[in-house]
C-alpha cells in the first residue's frame, strides 16, 4: 500500500461526505412536495404527465396497492424491453444490422434491467442495436433507480405516519424521482463526461486501417450513445456498460477524471439517501448513523481489497517475474488503488460496473466484493434498495437487542410486533436461500474446474441474486441454462422482497406512536451502531462462511501455499 492510494481513497470518501447533505436535504425536499430550483422547468411538465396517464395525485394508496402499481409498473417495463430485443433487427438506429437477440438472452436481459441489476451476458457493441441500448436499457435504467427509490419513500411514510393505511402514491414518487432527481443529475453528469471524451453519438461504426498491421490491417471502432447511458448506470447504481470491456473501455472511461466522478456517483445517491431519512424521519441522529454504520463496513472492506491487490502475485514471483503488485486485469491508467475502490464501491452500492476485470484479482481480492454481495445489498446498495434493506437490518437488531433486555422492541415510537419480525425474517433469508440452492444445483449439474469453478458459480449467483450485475469473467454464461435461471433469480431477489417491505410499511402506518421512556433504546448511538454491525456480519457470516470456505477462502490457501512449497 502507498500514501498516494491510500490518499486517492481518502479524498475519495472527503469528496462524498461533502455531498451528503446538500444532496440528501434536496431529496428530501423533492419527496416532500417542496420543489426548489427547478420547479418553473418541470412541475408544468410534472401535471401534464398526471393528466396524460390519468393519475392523481393527491390520492394515495394503501400497501397492497402500492405493491400493485409496483408489480404492474415493472411487468410491462419486463414486457417492452423484451420486444424491443427481440425486434431490433426491423427497429431503426441499427447501422451494424444486428439480429433480433434470442428469446433466452432477450428474457435474461430484460429481467436484469428492470429488476436494477444490468447483468450482461452479452457484449453490446456486438449484439445490441443503438435504437435497443437507448429506448430499452436506458430508459430502463431511470425506470428501475426511481421505482426502488420510491418504495423506500413508501416505508419511510410507514415510519413516520400512523392511525391510517396510506402510504402514498406509487406513480407520484416515481416521476418526482425520475424528472427532479435522476434525470438532471444524469443530464449534468453526461455533460461532463462528453466533455472528457466519452462517446455520445449515433454513426455507424468506423473502420480504420492499423499502423502496424500483423495478421489483420483493419479494425472495427464502435460508437454510439455510450455517456447518457454511463451517467445513469452509474448514478442509479443500475452497472452494466455499454461496451463489453465496461468502465475499463477508454470510451467509457477515458480519464483520471471519469474515473474519479464515475466513481463518486456509485455511492452518491445510496449515500445522500442516508441524509434523506433523517430529514423525512425528523431526526437527522437517525441517518447519520446509518450512514456512519456503512462506513464502518465499507473502508475496512475497501482497505483490505486494496491491501490485497497491491501485494505480490506469488504466481508471478515464481515465475521470476518480479512485481510489487497484481496489475493483471488491470488499466495501467487506472491503477490498484482505483481498481480496488471501484471494486469495493461497485459490490457495497448493488452497481456491478467494473474498471478492471473481477476475475484476475487474487483470492482474497476478489473475496470482499463476494463478502459484501453475501452482506444482503445493506450496505449502501442500489438507489433505495439498499437503504430499506439496511432498514430491514435495523429492525431485527431492534427485536434482538429488545429480547436481551426483556422489553418490547420499538423503533422510532413504533412497536415492532411479531408480523413486522415475520416479514423481515423473509425478505432477509430468501436470498441466501435462493443463492445457495442456484449455487448448489449448478455445481451438481455442470462441469467446473476446482475451487476457483466453484467460486465463479457462487459469484454468479449472488451477483443476480442480490441484483448487483459485476461478473467474474471465465463462466460462459449466454447459455439457455444460465440465462432462464439467472433471470428468474434476479426477478426473485428483487420483487420477493418488495412484498415485505411494504407489508410493513402498511403495518407500521396503522400504529400509533409511544413516547419514549428511559427503557427505550437509542438507535443513533454508537452502540446501536455497533450491534448493527454485529449483526449484519453475523448474518452474512453464518450463511455464506461454509460456501466461502470452499471457494475464495480455500483458493487463497492454495494461491499462497503451493507456490510457497515451489
Amino acid at each position: 500500500m502507498t500514501l498516494t492510494g491510500i490518499g486517492q481513497i481518502l479524498f475519495y470518501l472527503f469528496i462524498l461526505l461533502l455531498c451528503v447533505k446538500p444532496l440528501g436535504w434536496y431529496m428530501a425536499k423533492v419527496y416532500r412536495g417542496k420543489y426548489i430550483g427547478l420547479k418553473f422547468l418541470l412541475h408544468p411538465l410534472e401535471k401534464w404527465i398526471y393528466r396524460f396517464c390519468n393519475i392523481r395525485p393527491h390520492q394515495e394508496m394503501h400497501w397492497q396497492q402500492y405493491l400493485f402499481a409496483f408489480l404492474f409498473f415493472n411487468l410491462f417495463g419486463l414486457l417492452l424491453v423484451y420486444a424491443l430485443q427481440r425486434l431490433q433487427f426491423y427497429l431503426p438506429l441499427n447501422p451494424q444490422a444486428f439480429p433480433n437477440v434470442p428469446p433466452d438472452l432477450a428474457f435474461n436481459t430484460a429481467a436484469s434491467f428492470i429488476t436494477n441489476t444490468d447483468w450482461q451476458a452479452y457484449s453490446g457493441e456486438s449484439t445490441l442495436s443503438y435504437f435497443t441500448q437507448t429506448t430499452a436499457l436506458t430508459v430502463q435504467n431511470f425506470l428501475s433507480a426511481a421505482s426502488g427509490m420510491a418504495l423506500l419513500i413508501a416505508f419511510i411514510r410507514g415510519i413516520t405516519r400512523q392511525n391510517t393505511k396510506d402510504i402514498g402514491n406509487f406513480w407520484v414518487d416515481t416521476i418526482r424521482g425520475i424528472l427532479y432527481i435522476l434525470l438532471p443529475l444524469a443530464l449534468a453528469f453526461s455533460i461532463i463526461l462528453t466533455s472528457q471524451g466519452v462517446i455520445q453519438n449515433y454513426k455507424p461504426y468506423e473502420k480504420i486501417h492499423l499502423l502496424q498491421p500483423t495478421t489483420q490491417t483493419e479494425q472495427i471502432i464502435p460508437m454510439g450513445p455510450a455517456a447518457s447511458q454511463i451517467a445513469i448506470k452509474q448514478l442509479g447504481t443500475n452497472g452494466g456498460g455499454f461496451f463489453a470491456a465496461n468502465s475499463a473501455h477508454p470510451f467509457e472511461n477515458p480519464t483520471s477524471t471519469t474515473n474519479f466522478l464515475e466513481m463518486l456517483a456509485l455511492l452518491l445517491i445510496p449515500a445522500a439517501l442516508c441524509y434523506t431519512y433523517g430529514a423525512l424521519v425528523k431526526d437527522k441522529r437517525q441517518g447519520w448513523a446509518i450512514l456512519l454504520a456503512m462506513l464502518l463496513i465499507f473502508i475496512p472492506c475497501a482497505g483490505l481489497d486494496y491491501y490485497a491487490e497491491q501485494s505480490k502475485n506469488p504466481q508471478l514471483t515464481s515465475l521470476n517475474l518480479h512485481t510489487n503488485k497484481n496489475m493483471e486485469g488491470k488499466e495501467i491508467r487506472i491503477g490498484v488503488a482505483n481498481s480496488s475502490l471501484w471494486a469495493t464501491a461497485t459490490t457495497a452500492s448493488s452497481n456491478g460496473s467494473v474498471n478492471a476485470m473481477l476475475d484476475s484479482f487474487t483470492p482474497l481480492g476478489g473475496l470482499i466484493p463476494l463478502i459484501l454481495l453475501h452482506l444482503g445489498g445493506a450496505i449502501f446498495g442500489g438507489v433505495g434498495s439498499g437503504l430499506y434493506q439496511m432498514l430491514l437490518m435495523i429492525i431485527i437488531t431492534v427485536f434482538v437487542a429488545g429480547l436481551m433486555v426483556g422489553r418490547t422492541p420499538e423503533y422510532l415510537g413504533k412497536k415492532i410486533e411479531p408480523f413486522e419480525m415475520k416479514m423481515a425474517c423473509c425478505a432477509v433469508l430468501i436470498t441466501p436461500f435462493i443463492v445457495l440452492l442456484l449455487t448448489a444445483i449448478t455445481t451438481l449439474t455442470t462441469s467446473i474446474t476446482g475451487t476457483h469453478g466453484f467460486t465463479q458459480i457462487l459469484y454468479t449467483f449472488s451477483s443476480m441474486v442480490n441484483n448487483n450485475g459485476s461478473s467474474l469473467q471465465g463462466l460462459d454464461v449466454n447459455t439457455p441454462f444460465y440465462n432462464v435461471l439467472g433471470g428468474i433469480a434476479m426477478l426473485i431477489g428483487r420483487f420477493w422482497i418488495a412484498i415485505p417491505i411494504l407489508a410493513i410499511a402498511g403495518s407500521l402506518s396503522q400504529k400509533k406512536n409511544i413516547p419514549a421512556t428511559s427503557g427505550t433504546l437509542p438507535t443513533h448511538t454508537l452502540l446501536f451502531i455497533l450491534l448493527l454491525i454485529s449483526i449484519i456480519i453475523a448474518l452474512g457470516a453464518l450463511t455464506f462462511f461454509p460456501a466461502l470456505a470452499l471457494g475464495p477462502i480455500v483458493e487463497h490457501l492454495l494461491f499462497w501455499g503451493n507456490n510457497a512449497h515451489q
